[in-house]
């Protein structure tokens, strides 16, 4: 998962895609980079760590010019290192390239031997640096020669290209993780999420559709639908429910509106449940707490408080890292507690790692029970799309039964979202055009043998 950010034609392109990519931190902190086009050249500067640590008032006066394209990242493909970090810039025959992916090719390994033994000389091991090689091979045009690149990938791409005349901006024909175009007076500005736009001031006008293309040149804009049509979008579902910011509009719908609704739906189904209070696991928990005690009419109480100055758990790159960041993150809160029946309210559980340790720690402030309520169904199955799940054993639902999570996370009941719920509430009473691979083990799009566990096959079908 990384978040992406263009500015076309504005004097002020760098310090606004740099404002961007703070609003789209959540997607991405392992790296972050911004190159900008002035005078017929590309301009780059890149760095490991959060937005702030990267760039510097020194920095982006390093990099004037009237179009820029910015990235976050968090690593799914290649490890964590500079070479990694992106915008990506290349030297081509069309001229210098710079790229900005989020999403994950699934067959990019093949790809990329194949190139290899066509001579091609990689930089990185992102599988985005395949785009540019192909880019590098096809002649005529660069919006040909991007459109018949593109046409060879399978998998999940929201792309952003600069070069010193124009930005390029592509989704896949899936439609698998967001792009949003918005306008700021003359400019066109690009964001992963409504937020970004939000933040600079500009309006969001819609969402690019999946399968379609922009060429920006200046303050002029040509819109191309020059991929093969595919049967039904596949939007990332888990977007709405835990990656995306709460403040943004995605895939046609605020996304804490779509929390809330999953945490109302829950409550529907879970009305035997008998308890004092409502306690979400900030932040991701809270839209979710709120919706359930909205329909149950059981008290929401802040019962754990976040630092915020932890990152994420779930996108940390080592389990020991994510360990020590969820011992630190969330403390209990007492002598809202304590003697307490509480409804514990998280977004989802992946690994049943840190859920354990919070369950422990609401045990040891005095919780007389816990009842855990999941706002998605159990992840069964690794995601090839965006998202770093990508061993089955690593699932704690891939392995366990609900009765055995239950008892390893040592709580007194243990539910989950119906998929039927969480994809009636992310559609707004509409259930279709989402991926649910990581709940239903079927995936869109044909995935490479050697990466499917145990039985699994793609394309519709699973054992």
């Amino acid at each position: 998962m990384c978040g992406i950010f263009a500015v076309s034609d504005s004097p002020n392109a760098s310090e606004l895609t740099h404002l961007g990519l703070f609003a789209l931190q959540h997607r991405g902190q392992e790296s972050a980079g911004i190159v900008s086009s002035h005078k017929g050249e590309l301009l780059a500067h890149n760095g490991m760590g959060l937005v702030a640590d990267v760039f510097s008032r020194e920095v982006l006066e390093k990099l004037p010019g009237r179009a820029a394209i910015g990235h976050v990242r968090y690593s799914t493909t290649g490890a964590s290192h500079l070479k990694n970090a992106q915008p990506l810039v290349f030297k081509t025959i069309h001229g210098p390239v710079a790229i900005a992916h989020n999403g994950n090719l699934t067959y990019a390994l093949e790809m990329r031997d194949r190139l290899e033994k066509r001579g091609a000389i990689f930089q990185s091991s992102t599988d985005s640096e395949v785009i540019v090689h192909l880019l590098a091979r096809n002649q005529g045009p660069l919006e040909d020669a991007v459109i018949e690149s593109l046409r060879q990938l399978e998998g999940a791409y929201s792309l952003l290209f600069l070069t010193p005349t124009q930005i390029i901006a592509a989704r896949d024909p899936y439609g698998f993780r967001p792009l949003i175009l918005g306008q700021l007076g003359k400019s066109f500005v690009i964001a992963s999420e409504t937020s970004a736009l939000n933040l600079v001031k500009a309006q969001p006008i819609r969402e690019i559709e999946p399968g379609e293309m922009l060429v920006i040149e200046g303050n002029r804009m040509k819109q191309l639908k020059p991929f093969k049509a595919v049967p039904a979008p596949a939007r990332c579902v888990f977007e709405q429910v835990y990656f995306a910011r709460p403040d943004s509009d995605i895939f046609g719908r605020n996304v804490q509106a779509v929390r809330r609704e999953f945490g109302r739906q829950l409550a529907r189904e879970m009305e035997q449940v008998k308890a004092d209070i409502v306690v979400p696991v900030p932040d991701s928990g809270v839209a979710a707490a709120l919706g359930f005690s909205d329909q149950s009419k059981i008290p929401f109480e802040m019962g754990l408080v976040r630092s915020h100055y932890v990152s994420r758990t779930f996108i940390k790159p080592t389990q020991e890292l994510r360990d020590l960041a969820a011992k630190l993150k969330l403390a209990p809160v007492i002598e809202t507690l304590k003697d307490k029946r509480i409804i514990l309210i998280d977004d989802s559980i992946v690994r049943g790692t840190t859920s354990r340790k919070i369950t422990k720690s609401l045990r040891a402030a005095g919780a007389r029970q816990i009842h855990m309520a999941v706002s998605s169904p159990p992840i069964v199955s690794p995601c090839y799309y965006g998202i770093d799940t990508p061993r089955a054993g690593e699932l704690i639902a891939n392995r366990n039964s609900l009765e055995e999570i239950r008892r390893f996370l040592e709580v007194d009941s243990l539910h989950y979202l119906s998929l039927e719920g969480m994809l009636k509430a992310a559609g707004g009473g509409d259930p279709s055009g989402f991926c649910t691979a990581c709940f239903t083990k079927i995936y869109p799009t044909p995935i490479p043998d050697y990466q499917l566990p145990d039985p699994l096959k793609a394309s519709g079908e699973a054992t």
